[in-house]
């Protein structure tokens, strides 16, 4: 996957490229796209094409292997890979135009989209995978279907603390016990780290929500000057643990498998794991409809989840997906059964509300 784990600002940001859209100006030559009346007159019926959209780099690797290629041949439908920001494809579902037919995206990206009335009213009936792949109910909308998770947990050097291993937030935020600088995500990188800074602080996973954004801030002021770095970018956690900058750095749960591999004595710890979901959407006017039902009805099976969790460190949102793959690969995801409950499911709706102004905050009290 790319740096910006499917584009992460991009599919996270609320304030910026999504609400900044009602200013664009009309694009009556906005990219290549076609209306379904302009493509077959049936919604796509009997199409062998449809586009989906994806970040590209590693993660679109692994899709293709394990999703697309398999279905070209288990389908004959062609399928064509676009990657465009979500500003330009907003503005092509505006204008009715949009390029793609199934857009893999975050959930709350998702969420964003359906207030620009951008996606497609999804008919379940048409996803028999839901079912069969026994999909959480929290990750199926009316416009949109969880596909995999990413989680955000602490990252640290095994040889920093004389044989200790850091249990908690409450443990990275302790710098006596637990010494070295420390790294923590920059808003460019994804969501501020508010829900980290509470459970250092005492409150129960369970209790989070809303977020006590004051009492946050004042966690968050205690560990400011230990904070070496902000990262906004997924491969600079490692690379400042693997220079020993910092001793601790928040990560994506995936980052580190890699350095491991090369001996560097990184581990992870799951305990306070915040989980963001990715799913697939269906754009409005999309000239593919029916194959972008099928492709997602596909892609959302267990057998589909797993082979994506075995191309690239994905964390598969069917929990039947986990029984397809073996000891050492399930237990290498942080979505494994036996991790599964150390984690909580952040908040969309509260970020969506909320984004703008937690971010803004952060940014003063970063500068101090």
């Amino acid at each position: 996957m790319s740096d910006s784990k499917i584009g992460r600002r991009a599919l996270l940001r609320g304030a910026g490229g999504l609400a900044a859209l009602a200013a664009l100006p009309s694009l009556s030559a906005c990219g290549t796209g076609t209306s379904r009346t302009a493509s077959t007159g049936t919604g796509g019926k009997g199409s062998k094409t449809v586009v989906v959209r994806d970040s590209g780099g590693s993660y679109g690797a692994a899709l293709q292997k394990a999703i697309y290629t398999p279905f070209t041949q288990a389908t004959g439908i062609q399928v064509k890979v676009l990657n465009l920001d979500d500003a330009p494809l907003l503005a092509q579902i505006k204008q009715g135009r949009p390029q793609c037919d199934l857009i893999n995206n975050s959930m709350m990206a998702h969420n964003k989209y359906v207030k620009q009335d951008a996606l497609e009213a999804l008919d379940r009936d048409r996803l028999k995978s839901l079912k069969s792949a026994k999909i959480p109910k929290a990750q199926i909308t009316d416009h949109a279907i969880g596909h995999s998770f990413y989680g955000q947990c602490i990252g640290y050097r095994t040889d920093a603390f004389g044989g200790k291993k850091p249990e908690s937030w409450a443990d990275f935020w302790d710098t006596k016990a637990f010494q070295g600088s420390r790294a923590m995500v920059h808003p460019d990188g994804d969501l501020p780290e508010l829900e980290f800074a509470l459970l250092a602080d005492g409150v129960p996973m369970d209790k989070l929500y809303p977020l006590d954004v004051d009492r946050a801030f004042k966690v968050l002021t205690r560990l400011r000057p230990d904070i070496k770095k902000f990262w906004d970018s997924g491969p600079l956690p490692g690379v400042l643990l693997s220079r020993q900058e910092v001793t601790m750095s928040t990560v994506w749960d995936g980052r580190l498998a890699d350095l491991q591999k090369q001996g560097v004595p990184v581990a992870r710890q799951l305990n306070g794991m915040r989980r963001q979901f990715s799913g697939y959407a269906i754009a409005k006017g999309a000239a593919n409809l029916d194959n972008a039902y099928k492709l997602m009805d596909f892609a959302l099976s267990a057998e589909s989840q797993a082979a994506v969790a075995k191309a690239f460190p994905s964390n598969p949102s069917s929990p039947l997906a986990y029984a397809k793959l073996t000891e050492d690969e399930r237990n290498a995801l942080a979505g494994a059964p036996k991790y599964y409950d150390k984690g909580f499911d952040a908040d969309v709706d509260w970020w969506l509300k909320n984004e703008a102004a937690v971010t803004k905050r952060w940014l003063e009290w970063a500068r101090g």
